[in-house]
């Protein structure tokens, strides 16, 4: 078979306890088979998946990741910031997988391989973090900065089940940061533990935290959580996100096209599990159906 198109298949070595190793021929004996000269780049620093990106967006027909979110999140940072509207297909291998879980994508490595193949283009929705890009989650406050703190070591180890461990230390010391919120339906005002902008059916690995989600609806879940006053507060919270209830003042849960978020202080946020920088103003803003993903039918 003549190879007519080209594809780069970057993936991230160590992610996921490095499977990807074990099954990296067979995934592109499947590309060459779909008439795919491939491309293999492996990162070896940080924002390498970036740089692959920007390199091979206007020389290729399609682009194949292979790693965590943040791997994810690379590659879509990339390709948004080069305004390039080639393909993107995604072959989950990390620790939580939120984004692959949310679009229900296989979790066998070979089947992901397979779909990117046999599938169509779902044109997804893509979030703008002042001047940076995230995949599917923008969020600050309790437990957002464990993705980025736990080794990469231990999430192999230990899996998901490391991200608890490490959050679970915060309880006993949770800051609250008051903050105005701006949007399109009107202003919000409060102290908030916790904040995130999701497009998202699936965050840090527990499902329906948001709920009624189109991923390519122009449209973000917005959840704020107010500072609890005692720990009958902090019950009522957990139980309302356990439950998926939408009825406590404590918790504020609506969509939004984009905000503004002014706060007192500097405040961490993470982009898709990693750092984000701590600005004072944020402003966030969907892009509406901005990224071309490779996926075996409509989700």
């Amino acid at each position: 078979m003549k190879l007519e198109k080209k594809l780069v298949f970057i993936f991230n070595p160590k992610a996921g306890k490095g499977k990807i190793k074990t099954s990296l021929m067979e995934i592109v004996d499947i590309f060459n088979k779909c008439g795919y000269e491939v491309i293999i780049r492996a990162t070896q620093a940080p924002r390498d998946a970036y740089e692959q990106v920007k390199k091979y967006a206007d020389q290729v027909d399609l682009i194949v990741c292979s790693g965590g979110d943040g791997t994810l999140d690379e590659v879509v940072t990339g390709i948004t910031e080069v305004g390039s509207n080639v393909p993107i297909g995604y072959i989950p291998a990390g620790s939580t997988n939120d984004f692959a879980n949310s679009l229900f994508m296989p979790k066998n490595m070979l089947d992901a391989a397979s779909m990117i193949m046999d599938g169509e283009i779902y044109k997804c929705d893509v979030g703008r973090f002042n001047h940076q890009t995230f995949a599917y989650v923008a969020a600050f406050g309790l437990f957002t900065d464990v993705s980025y703190e736990t080794s990469q070591d231990l999430k192999n180890i230990l899996g998901h089940l490391a991200y608890v461990l490490e959050g679970a230390k915060r309880l006993l010391d949770i800051k609250s940061y008051h903050m105005k919120v701006v949007t399109e339906s009107g202003v919000i005002e409060d102290n908030f533990i916790y904040g995130m902008v999701t497009n998202s059916r699936s965050v840090g690995g527990f499902k329906n935290l948001t709920k009624d989600v189109d991923m390519n609806d122009g449209l973000f879940e917005v959840t704020l959580i107010v500072q609890p006053k005692n720990p009958l507060e902090m019950q009522e919270i957990i139980r309302n996100l356990l439950s998926m209830e939408d009825n406590s003042d404590l918790i504020y849960s609506f969509k939004a096209r984009k905000l503004t978020i002014e706060a007192d202080e500097a405040v961490a946020w993470t982009l898709d599990g990693e750092y984000g920088g701590s600005p004072e103003v944020v402003e966030i803003e969907n892009l509406k159906q901005a990224l071309n993903l490779r996926l075996r039918s409509a989700q």
